[in-house]
């Protein structure tokens, strides 16, 4: 007859171990009401970072889509599909972010924020272009502006 082992508890793995496998024990920890046993300020700032997750992706989106745009307006000779596609893919992937995460909207109207996106959209159109800094306009448009699917700067 077989003896029985008993379940011997896997051992926790920190934070600077392994992040995934860390996160998984810690959703297991929660579900479990192991409360405890969590490690509450990793967890604290993996919450906090999910939000700036969410205002990098759309930083990252809307300066592709800014970049697209002031292409299009500065060398309409080179105007391409291609490009009209990028931009529509961008507005659409922007107005998904903003259904499903609402409070996107402030971040939109921060002005530190724009700044960064503006510059990083500047930075893309040069390495793509090779133009100059003078041949790029600073602030053409606005960002509202770049995510209205009505709007083709000229």
């Amino acid at each position: 007859m077989a003896v029985a082992k008993a379940a011997r508890p896997k051992q926790l793995v920190g934070y600077d171990e392994d992040v995934l496998v860390w996160s998984q024990q810690q959703a297991r920890l929660l579900r479990e009401g192991r409360f405890a046993e969590l490690d509450i300020e990793h967890l604290a700032d993996e919450i906090e970072d999910v939000g700036k997750s969410e205002k990098r992706e759309l930083a990252s989106r809307c300066a592709v889509l800014i970049a697209h745009l002031l292409k299009w307006q500065i060398q309409p000779d080179l105007r391409s599909n291609s490009w009209r596609a990028t931009i529509l893919e961008q507005r659409r992937r922007v107005a998904l972010a903003v259904k499903r995460t609402p409070s996107l909207k402030a971040t939109l109207r921060d002005a530190d924020w724009r700044e960064d996106v503006w510059l990083d959209a500047r930075d893309q159109v040069r390495a793509e272009t090779g133009l100059p800094n003078a041949a790029i306009p600073e602030d053409p448009f606005k960002i509202e502006q770049a995510i209205d699917t009505n709007f083709w700067p000229t």
